[in-house]
């Protein structure tokens, strides 16, 4: 548990964490060098995570959520990546990304449709935004949907979409306006799967988080009813970018989870190996390593800690969860790097982890805005200022 005092956890925070954990260690941890290897998105923990209440984190409790706030989702999210960021990853991008907007943005009638389904884990969502040829330039949508009656017809490409091939609920993005700039000329649409015209596909290998599923999502000539319409035309822009920023909150908090992770596995392999006569965690070259390990995560802890009570708080946290996405998936890059270094030849196989925490770990880097988008939205913010 974390040494903060200036964000101190609640009774309640305290037992649900400590309830994750257990969780995590005894069915997540086991079975993450088997589907990293396999490259299995785990169904049947995810129905598990399900029944937990994991799935609707920030939802009400009257829509079947869990009703917690953005400060203890982040601590949730941690414990899941500290052992298996692939199912973390899985859970993050439902939440914060499907089943968020569609709950903010939404209509009563949207909501009561979707909400619960996606809220108790009955159904799992995904996002449709990143394209081929629009990734970190979000505003170069190019799937464009044309009004036809009662009807918008859909016709593009979505890359690198999370859950998409287990997924039954869609929020994704279209170009409704050409004429229009980025803020707008995008709208928003609620797709299920199944819909005519509307095809999904597995994605690539890839490096690491490979127990998540990823897939490419296609549209031709599909059609969707004006009232699947998420929010008002034309606003799909400043809505995807708000909830960018909650998914940068989650995102820094996974980065938290793996780099911690790979530091206790650090710390206790550096306790028991023993070289030149004694535990390599009394020579000074690992008891480095270990040191600077604890300063970036405390650092880490803090700025995660603090997006997270500006937004529960509703206060602008834009500029915040940016700066805690950049640190904190570049400090578990820093560290993952140096668990390897600690563990040594042993640190190059599967079976101590860390090497995939380090692949792992990389994907937080490029994920909900790369690290230099990160930058841009940061250093924006300091010059408008």
């Amino acid at each position: 548990m974390s040494t903060l005092t200036e964000h101190p956890l609640t009774e309640e925070q305290v037992m649900l964490v400590e309830a994750v954990r257990a969780f995590a260690q005894d069915k997540l941890l086991p079975q993450a060098v088997e589907i990293d290897r396999d490259r299995r998105f785990p169904v049947e923990t995810f129905k598990e995570i399900a029944a937990m209440g994991l799935l609707g984190l920030p939802i009400p409790e009257e829509l079947e959520g869990a009703g917690v706030d953005t400060m203890t989702s982040t601590l949730i999210i941690e414990e899941l990546a500290k052992c298996c960021a692939s199912t973390a990853l899985g859970v993050a991008a439902h939440t914060s990304l499907c089943l968020w907007p569609i709950y903010t943005f939404g209509t009563e009638e949207q909501r009561r449709r979707y909400v619960p389904d996606l809220a108790s884990g009955r159904v799992l969502g995904a996002f449709g935004l990143t394209e081929p040829n629009a990734g970190s330039d979000a505003g170069g949508t190019r799937t464009n949907a044309v009004r036809d009656g009662d009807d918008w017809v859909l016709n593009g490409t979505k890359i690198f979409i999370t859950n998409a091939n287990y997924a039954e609920t869609f929020v994704v993005t279209a170009r409704t306006d050409k004429d229009k700039p980025t803020h707008g000329g995008i709208s928003s649409f609620i797709l299920e799967r199944g819909t005519p015209g509307f095809e999904i596909h597995k994605g690539d290998e890839k490096l690491g988080m490979r127990g998540s599923d990823w897939g490419e999502l296609s549209f031709q000539d599909c059609r969707v009813p004006h009232s699947q319409m998420l929010g008002a035309e034309g606003e799909g822009f400043p809505n995807f970018m708000k909830t960018l920023d909650g998914g940068r909150v989650g995102i820094a908090a996974l980065s938290l989870g793996i780099a911690v992770g790979a530091f206790e596995r650090s710390r206790d392999y550096a306790k028991e190996r023993i070289a030149f006569g004694k535990p390599i965690a009394e020579q000074q070259a690992v008891a480095f390593k270990l040191a600077d390990m604890a300063v970036d995560i405390e650092a880490s802890r803090h700025l995660v800690r603090g997006a997270a009570e500006l937004r529960d708080a509703g206060k602008p946290y834009a500029r915040e969860a940016a700066i805690a996405k950049l640190f904190c998936s570049e400090a578990a890059m820093r560290i993952t790097h140096e668990a390897i270094q600690v563990h040594g030849g042993y640190g190059y196989t599967a079976e101590y982890h860390v090497e995939r925490m380090y692949r792992d770990a990389k994907l937080c880097t490029i994920g909900e805005g790369t690290s230099e988008v990160q930058r841009i939205v940061i250093s924006r913010d300091l010059l408008q200022d």
